[in-house]
């Protein structure tokens, strides 16, 4: 048998990658005897039904590996997904934990690529005001140049963040287009598409020079988090060159004023945590939010971050950390964790291969003698830590994410209602979602027949939660559950 040639659309074809790879497993082709490329027009197999494909049982983290890496720009990427495909069938199931392997190595910095882009275009996207026709509404445009085919994959975090408004982005490799319904897929495009420069965006480099730290000015951590490739796009980039020249005097400055006003209390962690605002990383993230200054009760011990693992299926919200998760500096360990490992557990679901969080990241309590008892946060302090909470799951990019009570679907929804009677599954932020009650609001029921049977209640929707998951891996169930 010859070479056996597979011709997939440009850019990130998931789905022709999946159709193709179903075929050549059905036939027996092992990795050696297939040529993948790209081109205008597909062309995989002679023309059959799509039924006549079955689909492949992956393990979670392989599929989800591969709707990443097709991604990437690298021409290579298709063989080396389908390389690991056939490797995984022939019975290497725990390949992906073998990190020395260098196949794996090569994919899993290819999908950190990927990811890395997506933030990137989440933070350098700049718009620009123009009209979609005279006397029309404003239609904000941008223009980016990513370094991989990413714009579908960052397209929703844009949905969501700009729902109101009519806007487009426009790129070398494709663009998005939102009119406040719909959004569509358009393709590639040219600088000179986009428009020149508006008041709004002179406004927007005023700010970024008001707020621009001279103490804190760093260019190869500039650099680092914002590449020299991105400059010549964004508006304040034309203010780094004098800002960064004038930083040094700002700073003896800003010292002398400091030596000459009355001593207080400076806020060192809020003060370092401005440092960084673009984070690369979840373990960056983390570091940005346990230097942050608390926004509820200054009593808190400290930030009670995520845990978990990144690309965990499902992700958990909470309210805020406990009494004991302050003390301990993890999340659900005490009454209402243990409750919810309980429920997990029963759910044929495995707490360590899921992510747990919560809204809030600091404990906010009132002190009644020793005791220090749990007060709800308000509307203002959960928008305060809304930020933290989008890139850490931006970061975790779970299947489903899951709000447990009111104030995580406040947080995540962006507005309140009752959670029994708005349970079940629902969208945040372009993600399938779900919502279910907080373990803790089964703790409060006085009433043991009343308790046993909200508790069966919670059972069922984790187990729908499970449900959900398993369905959504193509050909195959979710690594969620239980180990036998």
């Amino acid at each position: 048998m010859g070479l056996r040639r597979i011709a997939l659309k440009q850019g990130a074809d998931l789905d022709g990658f999946r159709l193709a790879t179903r075929r050549l497993v059905a036939a027996g082709i092992a990795p050696h005897d297939v040529v993948w490329c790209a081109e205008d027009t597909p062309v995989l197999f002679p023309p059959q039904a799509a039924e006549e494909a079955s689909p492949i049982a992956l393990p979670r983290r392989v599929a989800e590996l591969i709707e990443v890496v097709v991604c990437h720009r690298d021409p290579e990427r298709y063989a080396l997904l389908y390389e690991l495909v056939w490797r995984v069938l022939q019975g290497e199931r725990a390949l992906l934990e073998m990190q020395a392997d260098p196949l794996v190595h090569r994919l899993e910095l290819m999908q950190k690529a990927v990811h890395r882009e997506v933030h990137r275009m989440h933070a350098f996207v700049r718009f620009r005001r123009t009209k979609s026709r005279p006397n029309g509404p404003d239609h904000f445009v941008a223009w980016f140049e990513p370094d991989h085919f990413i714009i579908e994959a960052a397209a929703p975090f844009f949905v969501d963040r700009f729902r109101s408004q009519i806007w487009s982005i426009l790129t070398p490799f494709g663009s998005l287009h939102w009119d406040r319904e719909e959004l569509r897929v358009g393709p590639a495009a040219r600088r000179e598409d986009a428009p020149d420069g508006d008041g709004f965006e002179a406004g927007w480099r005023s700010y970024y020079e008001s707020t621009f730290n001279p103490a804190r000015a760093n260019p190869a951590v500039m650099r680092a988090h914002m590449p020299t490739r991105y400059w010549r796009n964004l508006p304040e980039s034309a203010a780094i060159a004098e800002l960064l020249r004038a930083a040094p005097a700002r700073a003896t400055a800003m010292i002398e004023r400091d030596a000459a006003a009355p001593a207080k209390r400076m806020p060192e962690k809020a003060v370092a945590a401005m440092g960084d605002q673009a984070p690369a990383s979840l373990a960056e993230l983390n570091r940005l939010i346990a230097a942050s200054e608390p926004m509820v009760s200054s009593g808190s011990t400290r930030a009670v971050l995520g845990e978990g693992p990144v690309g965990a299926a499902i992700a958990f919200v909470g309210e805020q950390p406990g009494d004991q998760e302050d003390l301990e500096g993890r999340p659900f360990v005490g009454p209402a964790g243990q409750l919810l490992d309980r429920a997990i557990a029963e759910a044929g679901l495995d707490r360590a291969r899921v992510y747990v969080t919560n809204a809030v990241k600091h404990f906010k309590f009132e002190q009644r003698g020793k005791r220090r008892i749990h007060k709800k946060p308000a509307a203002g302090e959960v928008a305060h830590y809304r930020w933290w909470l989008m890139e850490e799951l931006n970061f975790v990019q779970p299947r489903l994410v899951v709000a447990l009570g009111g104030t995580a679907m406040l947080a995540l929804g962006g507005k309140a209602g009752p959670v029994t009677r708005m349970r079940g599954r629902t969208t945040f932020l372009g993600r399938p979602g779900f919502i279910t009650v907080h373990p803790s609001y089964l703790l409060r029921l006085p009433d043991e027949a009343a308790k046993e049977e909200a508790y069966r209640a919670f059972v069922s929707d984790l187990r729908a939660i499970r449900r959900i998951v398993e369905d959504s891996v193509t050909g195959g169930a979710a690594d969620v559950r239980r180990s036998a």
